[in-house]
Order: C-alpha cells, then structure tokens, then sequence
C-alpha cells in the first residue's frame, strides 16, 4: 500500500447528509453546520463559494467541490448574493436571524430547496462525524478544492445522483458508499493535477529513496521499523535517508510513522471493537499502556475517551 492508498482508506461514511437541491436565483446559504467535510456536486446552473476569506471561487456545472471544516462558508448564485439561509450544526435550517426553515425547505425525499423547479441543482455529500474522515486526510486538505466533472472519467457523480432520490431498505448504507467512492474518485484526480498544492508526502512517493521507505511504512505499520532498517531498505545511509526524508516529506521518518499509525490507531478506534491491546498490536505498539501514552501525548485525550466520541486537542 502506497501513501495516498492508505490515507485515501480513511473515509468511512455513515449516515451522511445527503440530499438533492433545487435553487431559484437570487439564492445564497451560509454554512455553519462545521461537519468535517462536504462534497457539493453542480448539476445545473454555476455556484458561487466563498471560504476562508479568500476569492470567490466559481463551481460550473458537472464540477465538484470539496470543502473541508469546521471553518464556515458561503454558497450562492453571485458573490454578492446576501445570505438568506443558515445551516447551523445538526443541519437545523434558519433565516438568517433565526426563523425555522425546516418546514418550508423540504421538498420530499433528500430534497431540499426554495422552489421544486430551481434552475440551480446541486448534490449535497456531508460528513456529519468527525472520525468518519481521518485527520491526516483532513490536515492534506486545502479549505477548498474543485475539480471538473471530466477529470473524474467515472459515472459516480450521476449513479448518486440517481440514487439520492430513492427511498428502499439499506438506502443509507448505499449512499454512504458511494460518497465514500466519488470522495476517492475525486481526491485522486485532484492530487493527480500536475498544479495541485500536494502535500510533501505525496511528493515524495516519486522520489527513488523516500519513495521506498513510505511504502515500507503504509505496507506494514505493525513492523518494529527504524531508521536503519528503512535505510538499509532503501540501499542508502541512515545520515542519507534521514536527510532526504525531513527536506521532502517535511519531518523526520520515526515523526512520521508515529504519525501514520496513530492516524490508523484513530480509525480502528473509531470503526471497530477491537481492544486496545488488538489496536496497539496492529499499529506496532507493545501493548495497550504504550499506545495509550502515545495518543494521548499526539491528541490530547485517551484511546478510550477518543472511542466515545470525545473531541481531540
């Protein structure tokens, strides 16, 4: 496993907000709902997002955007569009000084909108909970990325489209998997763009030394690795590899596996009821107490408290 396979392996949605919008102009909404991350696909008419006091950024139709949070943003037909819209955490809908909305947005099965034949249409992909999508996964992302409908080459933004309006036993667990799937289909297009603000990380998978050594990392966390035996691996020096590492990748090789595995310790906390000593033994640590001194030193909170749904540092 390579490193953009494991941290694409992360996301794990369950009970995603999903549904259909349906806008007519002048439109603007105000999103404060602070879910971890949220895929807006444009199915008609351009969208307009304002995120992290930046520019404007244009969403055209068949285009998909990623917005990562908890930070708040704004999407309208025009940039000057005033909001006339909240959505506060929950997904509770308001006016912008408060008055339900609830009511008056809901246009039947994950539908949702200010008029049934909007010209604007988009579809609507969150991530409610925060260990659904991995923090290092998060931490790679910009606030805002787009990438256009033709560089996915995969009919998945259609097949949930498709699929967003049924109503039939199991619908949820179908439409999470394929938010999960459209949100690696179109993660990997994006690291792909040869203009991509990549992580250092993903530079380095190229790199005929580093390269190596992250796959040895992603392949088998569990191993008792050192600089030396990852050195040794690679057919370079310790000094060499150590070198190389930190000026690519951004920080020492042994900084970056405890990172790699406390991340999948973090996922295995979250998405399975495997014990703690089970969890250490599978991310490379000893046992429960040293895995236990590790996380909460890295996240600021125990193992135990991060699988109840308590909020890291």
């Amino acid at each position: 496993m390579d490193a953009l396979a494991d941290l694409l392996d992360g996301p794990r949605a369950r009970g995603a907000f999903m549904l259909r919008a349906t806008l007519a102009p002048p439109w603007a909404v105000r999103i404060r709902d602070e879910a971890p991350l949220t895929l807006l696909v444009m199915v008609r008419d351009p969208a307009w997002v304002l995120a992290g006091g930046a520019d404007p950024v244009r969403v055209g139709p068949g285009d998909i955007a990623v917005l990562r949070g908890p930070d708040h943003y704004t999407v309208g037909d025009d940039p000057a569009t005033p909001p006339q819209i909240v959505i506060h955490p929950g997904q509770r809908c308001t006016t912008p000084d408060g008055v339900s909305l609830s009511e008056a947005m809901d246009l039947g099965v994950r539908a949702w909108g200010n008029d049934p034949d909007g010209s604007t249409e988009m579809l609507i992909g969150t991530y409610q909970q925060g260990g659904a999508v991995t923090r290092r996964l998060l931490a790679a992302l910009p606030a805002l990325l787009v990438v256009p409908g033709d560089a996915l080459g995969t009919p998945l933004p259609e097949l949930l489209g498709a699929e967003i309006a049924r109503d039939e036993p199991g619908q949820e667990v179908v439409l999470d998997r394929l938010l999960d799937l459209l949100l690696i289909a179109v993660l990997r297009a994006w690291f792909a763009r040869p203009d991509a603000e990549r992580p250092g990380w993903y530079r380095a998978h190229g790199d005929p030394v580093v390269g190596p050594a992250l796959k040895l990392i992603h392949t088998d966390l569990a191993h008792p690795w050192t600089v030396a035996k990852l050195a040794a691996e690679a057919g370079v020096s310790r000094a060499t590899l150590a070198q190389r590492f930190g000026r690519l990748v951004g920080e020492p090789p042994m900084a970056y596996l405890t990172g790699a595995r406390l991340a999948r310790a973090a996922d295995l906390l979250r998405e399975t009821d495997a014990t703690l000593d089970a969890v250490a033994r599978r991310v490379g640590y000893g046992n429960a107490f040293a895995l236990s001194a590790a996380f909460k030193r890295e996240r600021g909170l125990s193992p135990q408290a991060y699988r109840s749904g308590a909020p890291a540092d």
